[in-house]
């Protein structure tokens, strides 16, 4: 079984490099013109005749495979179909010197779940490979109507489950600043090749900070829709029937102006599952002078002084800028959220999701995420008094303990206690404070290296939160770690703010295996959070710019990579 397993890795592989292999090599002089473009500028370009379709396509062809070289973020490679495509588009145009549609000529990536006719949708089980879709996701199909022309999908971590990225079928994607950590997850591939300008526009997906995350860890931008703004149809998982927390899709982009644009493709076109709120995207006008609520910490650890200088110079900014911002506290945050989350997630015990391994190894990174739902109720209640007992550790406990399987009536249970927390926060916040929108941490730490997933998973609370409460969220680049600027105090006492002892000693106090580490960190982006009401999706956009604007240059967005602090190479 294991050889025949490794033969078929072996011949995955075989075939991807045989397609990478028809790219050109990329030349900056004759390339980067195209790949600096923003989607927006590219779709401007074709339509004024000054580029075309086939000529964007081929100098991003030469960057995506450069991006695969140094990253290992692609899985299906479509290039041949791609330029078959862009040689229709530029007969099309110059026959009738308009353009297909909104994205046309545009290099797109998709992360690999989603279905493309004559492809694999692996997601990195190595027993559905060689069983190509029949026909195309819905958004897939969409795109390619507005003249969108898809290069490659991308890679994820093994049943999407994880902020790491890797898998057994593809291997592991590194982060493009830095090779030792990570890209993030789930929708790792995407933001690795976005962040290395091998693709001008991608899609992924969120239940947890999958869309979220790894932008941050990258330094692109992303939007996580209110669940039903954008389709789902075709794209395969590894939960079906799990309804509890609906996943959100959403763009991932270089430039704000990008993910508007993908929304204003996407929002409210009905599938056939006609799942989707009909609700177009709807323009919006800000006030002059907005007020936002933000905080440095999610409650369940103390955030990094790199996570807390990126949202700290974003409030400085706004403030400059005139905008009203307004610190605030609620016990409503994680812990309560993470606790309703973990509730949820581990309802079956994982059997559904972890049955598709199918024998596979497990990937570290599912290591705790796992854990409590596959060890017995004893070992699990000793586990929680031992960090409380033995290691001071009264939050570990709290959401450790939910992880096992349960009955009908208490995921019926669980389902009520997440209405109540969206219910109270909204009363306890947005009701409360009248806040336009909320800038919040990504996560507590800016990065995390090759196999931390595997024990500190639950640093995911910070992006849970908003899936919980189903609010739409942007994800802004801000800043770069810096290790003069974001030393961590000597004087730290993990768990005396009240956060996770445990969590927190693996993160800064765990001698040569201590996670934080500014000086090796240092050049890895940090982004923050901008968060909205539900269905404010238009507004999140909007507020998205405004925090873009009000930060100024700072070496993000298309060629970024080549100009900026790429410590990776």
């Amino acid at each position: 079984m294991g050889n025949q397993r490794n033969a078929l890795i072996s011949s995955k592989q075989t075939a991807r490099g045989v397609v990478l292999a028809s790219a050109p090599l990329y030349d900056p002089l004759k390339h980067s013109l195209f790949t600096s473009a923003t989607a927006t500028e590219i779709v401007q370009r074709i339509s004024a005749g000054e580029w075309t379709a086939s000529q964007v396509l081929e100098a991003y062809i030469a960057r995506a495979a450069q991006a695969q070289n140094k990253t290992n973020c692609l899985t299906e490679v479509l290039f041949e179909d791609a330029r078959l495509q862009a040689n229709q588009l530029d007969k099309e145009f110059a026959a009738t010197q308009k353009v297909r549609g909104r994205l046309h000529g545009v290099p797109m990536t998709f992360k690999d779940q989603f279905e493309i006719a004559g492809y694999d949708a692996t997601i990195g089980f190595t027993h559905w490979a060689n069983k190509p879709s029949t026909d195309d996701a819905f958004l897939v199909s969409l795109c390619r109507a507005e003249g969108a022309i898809i290069i490659a999908k991308t890679n994820v971590p093994q049943t999407m489950f994880a902020f790491e990225c890797s898998n057994p079928l593809w291997g592991r994607t590194l982060n493009p600043w830095n090779a030792k950590y990570t890209c993030g997850g789930s929708s790792g591939g995407e933001a690795a090749v976005l962040a290395l300008d091998g693709s001008a526009l991608g899609v992924g997906s969120d239940i947890g900070g999958s869309l979220r995350i790894p932008a941050s860890y990258c330094g692109i931008y992303s939007l996580k829709p209110s669940t039903g703004r954008v389709s789902a149809h075709g794209a395969k998982g590894c939960r079906p029937g799990f309804e509890a927390i609906r996943v959100s899709y959403g763009p991932m982009a270089r430039s704000i102006e990008d993910c508007d644009l993908f929304s204003r493709v996407a929002f409210g076109q009905l599938d056939p599952a006609r799942r989707v709120a009909p609700v177009p995207y709807r323009p919006v006008e800000l006030p002059k002078k907005l007020k936002f609520g933000y905080y440095f910490s999610d409650l369940l650890v103390r955030s990094s002084p790199a996570t807390v200088r990126a949202v700290q110079e974003t409030i400085d900014a706004l403030r400059k800028a005139g905008h009203e911002c307004v610190e605030f506290s609620t016990l409503l945050r994680t812990p309560s959220a993470m606790e309703v989350f973990v509730g949820l997630v581990t309802s079956d015990g994982y059997k559904k999701m972890l049955s598709y391994l199918e024998g596979d190894p497990q990937e570290d990174s599912l290591f705790l995420s796992t854990l409590g739902a596959k060890v017995p109720g004893f070992v699990r209640r000793f586990m929680c008094f031992a960090a409380q007992a033995f290691f001071g550790d009264h939050v570990f406990p709290r959401f450790f303990s939910q992880a096992r399987a349960k009955s009908v009536l208490e995921f019926c249970e669980f389902t009520d206690r997440r209405r109540e927390v969206e219910e109270a926060w909204y009363k306890e916040v947005w009701d409360k404070h009248q806040f336009d929108g909320i800038i919040a941490p990504v996560q507590a730490l800016p990065v995390i290296p090759h196999g931390a997933c595997a024990y500190l998973s639950g640093l995911a609370s910070a992006t849970v939160l908003f899936n919980i409460i189903d609010s739409p969220v942007g994800i802004v680049p801000v800043t770069r770690v810096d290790a003069s600027l974001d030393q961590m105090s000597p004087n730290l006492k993990p768990g005396e703010t009240g956060g996770s002892t445990i969590f927190e000693k693996w993160m800064y106090q765990n001698g040569p295996r201590t996670v934080y580490n500014p000086q090796e960190m240092a050049g890895i982006p940090v982004g923050v959070q901008i968060v909205g009401r539900k269905w404010d999706d238009e507004k999140v956009l909007a507020m998205m710019r405004v925090v873009d604007e009000a930060l100024g240059p700072r070496g993000f967005g298309p060629g970024s990579w080549e100009t900026g602090d790429n410590g990776g190479t």
